[in-house]
């Protein structure tokens, strides 16, 4: 539920879903809870039924925010097993590791380097958000 109404909140902010990366939060929360199964149906469903209700991400785009979610559920779910607690270092390791992943695969996907690094142009925010926002509310929230 939260993976279908966040990303609607950001998208009422001009350009907020390439900005922010709402559509990656409660995967890896998920991936990093109840480990990478969970996270991987995440990763699946949210962008696909998100594309389908809303309209947003936009079709074309699926196969590489579907490989991210993926890389992102996988990446989080080892993780949480390997490391068994949850800091900022973990958390900044699991998004540049699937980010810098994702990357080279959108790169192959849309044989675009330009468009493949948008995430790092513009979406540094949002991987700010996946740390911190991410830390706070496993750590928080989840843990507690």
């Amino acid at each position: 539920m939260g993976n279908m109404a966040l990303p609607q909140l950001f998208h009422l902010i001009p350009q907020g879903g390439i900005t922010w990366l709402p559509i990656y939060f409660f995967t890896l929360i998920g991936a990093y809870k109840y480990g990478w199964k969970v996270g991987l149906l995440t990763a699946f469903l949210s962008p696909i039924l998100n594309s389908l209700l809303f309209g947003m991400p936009q079709p074309v785009i699926l196969p590489a925010i579907l490989l991210k979610s993926t890389l992102l559920a996988i990446a989080a779910g080892y993780a949480a097993h390997r490391y068994k607690r949850i800091s900022i270092p973990i958390l900044l390791l699991v998004v540049l590791s699937y980010q810098v992943v994702g990357t080279l695969g959108e790169w192959i996907l849309v044989n675009d380097f330009f468009s493949a690094v948008q995430d790092f142009r513009i979406g540094l925010p949002g991987m700010a958000l996946q740390i911190f926002g991410g830390y706070l509310f496993i750590s928080r929230l989840i843990y507690k």
